[in-house]
């Protein structure tokens, strides 16, 4: 069984209040379009970003906890590091970089070994290249309205219980958002509107570009050529085909977790920061644990994967292929696209390339 997976079927409900998070990870156009959303929302102040980090908890608290889970992450094949060297048969390398789509300062700034990468490459290669063109974000919100905005004259309290759509609108009031005006949005936007850390989103709106995005416009400036792996509509339909009850269940957990996402945010940060990827799901399940939720959304976690990572894992070593065969590429991805039985480093393993840490 897929290590990655074997972790995610054991994750409860609570766990998936993270989703805001994780797609941090997962889908580049995501907050793309979740910082247009928010731009027609009232202004409110920014949060500071002050989550504590889990990992560091649990040392002083409960050592053996801790020992579990870092267990748990051993066996996630290649869990362990963002950057990898991809050799072609000739030996011509390419480089496999992680990135987390955030504006926080701590990631843009490049370890070495991943600027000297980058500098050196002739082509960089992101998920998807629609986010630089503010046009192309909005015909793909407004050709396909229905993946971010019910248009049947649903509302996300339909789904609600009465004691759950108080929760949501007094979670939403919490970060100046008026549920009235948010109603007919997808709850997976919402989700991340009271998940990501209100400093993020002020970066944001104040025009601070995520790490993919900064890579992008330096490589433009460079002159180097530019390649996008995916569409962005292709990335939202992956997103709203997951099951309408995973996302209203992970917007009540989100919630219900309150202040300890926080928490989650810069343990996932620090976590990155340090290569460890592969803690990433057993942190989430202990927070989960802890808090005690539980939607029952387990059932959604390997349709979760499938359709998050494993296809879109599939895609992009398709189209990446010509790119490794020809040398010299830099292609960064979202981190949580590398570990795995089915994540890329195991694909481009398979299918022929010599892959090996980075740094």
């Amino acid at each position: 069984m897929n290590g990655h997976l074997a972790l995610a079927d054991r994750l409860s409900g609570a766990a998936l209040a993270a989703i805001g998070t994780i797609n941090a990870f997962f889908a580049l156009s995501f907050l793309t379009i979740l910082a247009i959303a928010a731009q027609s929302l009232p202004a409110h102040s920014a949060g500071a970003c002050d989550g504590e980090n889990i990992i560091a908890e649990l040392e002083r608290s409960d050592p053996a906890a801790l020992a579990a889970l870092q267990a748990e992450a051993a066996a996630t094949p290649n869990g362990k590091t963002i950057f990898y060297r991809v050799e072609n048969a000739a030996g011509d390398p390419s480089w496999l970089f992680g990135t987390i789509h955030m504006t926080d300062p701590r990631v843009l700034n490049l370890p070495d070994p991943v600027r000297s990468a980058f500098e050196a490459a002739e082509v960089v290669a992101i998920e998807t290249t629609d986010i630089l063109d503010p046009d192309k974000t909005a015909e793909a919100m407004f050709s396909r309205p229905e993946l971010t905005m019910f248009t049947d004259g649903t509302r996300i309290s339909d789904f609600l219980t009465e004691t759950e759509r108080e929760m949501v609108k007094q979670g939403l009031a919490d970060r100046g958002i008026q549920m009235p005006l948010v109603e007919r949005m997808k709850p997976w936007l919402l989700v991340a509107m009271v998940a990501l850390p209100e400093c993020e989103m002020e970066r944001k709106n104040a025009g601070g570009e995520i790490l993919d995005a900064d890579l992008a416009r330096e490589a433009q400036e460079a002159g180097k050529e530019l390649i996008g792996l995916e569409t962005m509509v292709e990335q939202l339909d992956a997103m709203a085909s997951l099951p309408l009850d995973f996302h209203v269940r992970g917007l009540v957990d989100t919630i219900a977790l309150g202040d300890r996402m926080a928490d989650v945010n810069e343990t996932m940060i620090e976590l990155y920061e340090d290569g460890q990827i592969g803690m990433i799901f057993p942190m989430l399940r202990h927070v989960s644990e802890q808090t005690g939720l539980d939607g029952g959304l387990e059932t959604h976690m390997a349709e979760f994967e499938e359709k998050l990572i494993n296809i879109r894992n599939d895609n992009m070593l398709e189209r990446s292929r010509a790119l490794i065969d020809k040398g010299n590429a830099f292609i960064a991805v979202g981190a949580l696209h590398l570990p795995g039985e089915k994540g890329l480093v195991s694909l481009f393993t398979e299918a022929g390339y010599k892959v090996t840490a980075g740094n």
